[in-house]
């Protein structure tokens, strides 16, 4: 579905692996022509606003102080938001799905708000929460798999 905004959130520091997970995430939602929301960092958010910019597609992100400098490099446009922790709502509201990749607790707290706002959720190596989440094997799973619920 083309113009689908996509939430991808996770940890802001991710090893090689993780990093590449959702470089792909970001780069396969970009070639379906959708828009990669973040929370404008680094690690994941870093990671899947590169994969939508190398992909020739558009990152937001969503930063959670008040210093536009603090954006990654790869971002489109970012929103210097200045509510702290609190942007994690901002960042999923702004989706149409989610796709939590990897993650800590305010991955976690992300997935809540989703649940809580009524978005979709894929879960790529990132907290395993039964049915509350779609688990997804691979980036390409889990970009099919969140553009498929918002289809729904």
């Amino acid at each position: 579905m083309s113009g689908s905004y996509i939430s991808v959130v996770g940890a802001g520091e991710a090893d090689e692996a993780l990093y590449e997970k959702a470089r792909e995430v970001g780069r396969l939602v970009a070639e379906r022509g959708g828009v990669v929301v973040c929370g404008g960092l680094s690690g994941v958010m870093e990671a899947a606003a590169r994969g939508a910019s190398e992909a020739g597609g558009v990152a937001i992100g969503i930063l959670p102080d008040g210093d536009r400098r603090r954006a990654n490099q790869y971002l489109s446009y970012s929103v210097a938001a200045g509510i702290g922790e609190a942007r994690n709502l901002a960042v999923v509201c702004s989706g149409d799905a989610v796709v939590a990749v990897g993650g800590e607790y305010g991955t976690l707290s992300e997935i809540g708000f989703a649940k809580k706002v009524g978005r979709p959720v894929v879960a790529l190596s990132s907290w395993e929460l039964g049915e509350h989440v779609i688990s997804a094997s691979s980036p390409e799973e889990a970009v099919a798999t969140a553009f498929e619920a918002v289809r729904r």
